[in-house]
């Protein structure tokens, strides 16, 4: 597709090259013709009524000069075609790569995202059509049936809300409020959010994060560090611990969540920022 765009986009602008190019040939050549006519006339004058010198310039010669200005305009032009159509198709792949590496995002986007959507809904499906096949479903069972799929249908909405969101932040920060807000308490509302969590593995989340203040959206910046302790939780062993610090550097801050989970293969460091990456 965006071949076929870029082949195009290189045809307007070599039809726009080279309408300029020929209007300026044109006009170039009317001028330097008419120069050339008149000096014929002017000779012509002279001859006819016998004014000293006479510098006799042959109709032949005069019409010899007119092709070559014009096969040489023709040879610039021609040039200037050669070149136009190179520029011109190295300048339109420059003009629609972002595009194309928008639309290339946005189909991975919609990938990634109908994976993620289709895990829960074919677990819902398989859990339904097996209790459906059932000739004994107690009460007992039907009730643990929808609890399970209650648990698959808050998995959705909870997929479907962080897609949202996605889709807002993708649109800039300019959109975000922005307030004064003390670090230890978003840090504060983070653990407290990831107390049953880490309680239901026995991990102390231990903090040391100075009362630093910033400018910042709160929910966002506390949905960031529930974010990170949930990872630093999912991922560490029973009965350890998860460490939180802060470092002031210039006008940053520094945040380290240290966990004692597996780890990341530096592979898969580089991917970290990708959407829906898991290592």
């Amino acid at each position: 597709m965006f071949h076929s765009a870029r082949i195009k986009l290189t045809a307007w602008y070599l039809l726009i090259i080279m309408l300029v190019s020929m209007s300026f040939s044109i006009v170039i050549f009317r001028v330097l013709t008419s120069e050339l006519d008149r000096f014929e006339r002017i000779e012509r004058v002279r001859i006819e009524r016998r004014f000293p010198p006479p510098i006799l310039f042959d109709r032949a010669d005069i019409d010899e000069i007119k092709d070559r200005l014009m096969l040489r305009l023709a040879a610039i032009n021609i040039i200037i075609f050669a070149g136009s159509a190179l520029a011109g198709y190295f300048l339109a792949g420059r003009t629609l790569k972002p595009i194309a590496d928008m639309v290339d995002e946005q189909n991975r986007f919609i990938t990634d995202a109908s994976h993620e959507l289709r895990t829960p809904l074919t677990s819902l499906k398989s859990e339904i059509e097996v209790n459906l096949r059932s000739k004994t479903l107690s009460i007992e069972t039907a009730k643990k049936l929808l609890q399970s799929n209650l648990e698959e249908v808050n998995a959705l909405q909870t997929l479907s809300d962080g897609l949202i969101k996605l889709t807002q932040y993708q649109k800039g920060a300019n959109g975000m409020p922005v307030e004064p807000v003390k670090l230890t308490a978003i840090v504060k509302e983070a653990v407290r959010k990831m107390a049953t969590s880490a309680a239901a593995k026995h991990i102390s989340i231990e903090t040391n994060v100075s009362n630093i203040s910033l400018e910042g959206n709160p929910p966002l910046l506390t949905e960031l560090f529930v974010i990170l302790l949930d990872n630093a939780v999912k991922y560490s062993p029973k009965g350890k611990m998860v460490r939180i610090t802060s470092q002031k550097k210039d006008s940053h801050v520094i945040i380290h969540i240290e966990d004692r989970g597996i780890g990341i293969h530096p592979e898969d460091i580089p991917h970290l920022f990708d959407r829906f990456y898991r290592a």
